[in-house]
């Protein structure tokens, strides 16, 4: 005997289609009531006061009430700069360092290009006029048009020659404005190394916790946080320099 099923499956025999629905009934059969394995839960019945909602009612005035008289914490920006609280590990802004002597730190390995996920960083290396070097950056510019501020670059420098600093504020007229050369990535260094220190300067200094002291670490204190001349040192950007 052949019995048709849901139009396209097909049963050769009966009891094939008694064990289908037997598994079918097993898994969608409603629980019994009396089932001593189930656990029924009831909700408990509401009251006059719950019926129109008021105690509810009431318990969000007072959450709200109590953000009220909360301390603020929007920031009304850019009525209010915004200022970091750790300037040192902010990504913002890239700079070149300096070596004791106002030289470019950078020896033009490459590194920070190669290691780069967006490929903002461009180098053209040239023969160092002194002799403690190799190589020097003769041109280095960064694409803040396609930077995505990560940092890697300043992981990869095996001189800490390129470091990222608390400037957050980028903005131009044109997109020729948002790629810094090199002399605009030391300008910057020139205007933040007194409030940001290079790191290897700050890990020099850092005092070691004698024993059974916590580290406290180290950090920049409020009044020497780079906001105050960030915009004025931008303003400053726009003037290129001669090139060292």
């Amino acid at each position: 005997m052949e019995i048709g099923f849901l139009g396209s499956n097909r049963c050769q025999y009966p009891q094939n289609l008694k064990i289908f629905a037997g598994f079918w009934l097993e898994e969608y059969r409603v629980p019994e009531v009396n089932n001593k394995k189930i656990r029924w839960v009831n909700e408990n019945p509401l009251g006059p006061g719950e019926r129109t909602y008021l105690p509810l009612i009431f318990q969000g005035i007072t959450t709200t009430v109590r953000h009220l008289f909360s301390k603020k914490i929007t920031l009304q920006y850019p009525d209010e700069p915004y200022r970091s609280p750790d300037p040192i590990i902010y990504r913002g802004l890239h700079r070149l360092n300096r070596d004791e002597q106002g030289r470019v730190k950078c020896v033009a390995c490459f590194m920070c290009s190669t290691i780069c996920p967006a490929r903002c960083i461009d180098i053209e290396a040239a023969e160092s006029p002194w002799p403690d070097r190799e190589k020097y950056p003769k041109r280095f510019t960064i694409d803040l048009l396609r930077c995505i501020f990560c940092g890697m670059c300043e992981e990869a420098c095996p001189v800490d020659a390129i470091e990222l600093t608390s400037l957050y504020s980028l903005t131009g007229k044109s997109r020729e404005e948002m790629v810094f050369d090199k002399n605009k990535l030391l300008l910057v260094y020139d205007w933040t190394k007194d409030a940001e220190p290079p790191l290897e300067k700050l890990f020099a200094q850092a005092e070691v916790p004698a024993e059974g002291e916590e580290e406290t670490g180290w950090r920049l204190a409020e009044e020497e946080s780079f906001d105050h001349v960030a915009q004025e040192a931008w303003e400053k950007l726009g003037g290129a320099s001669e090139p060292r």
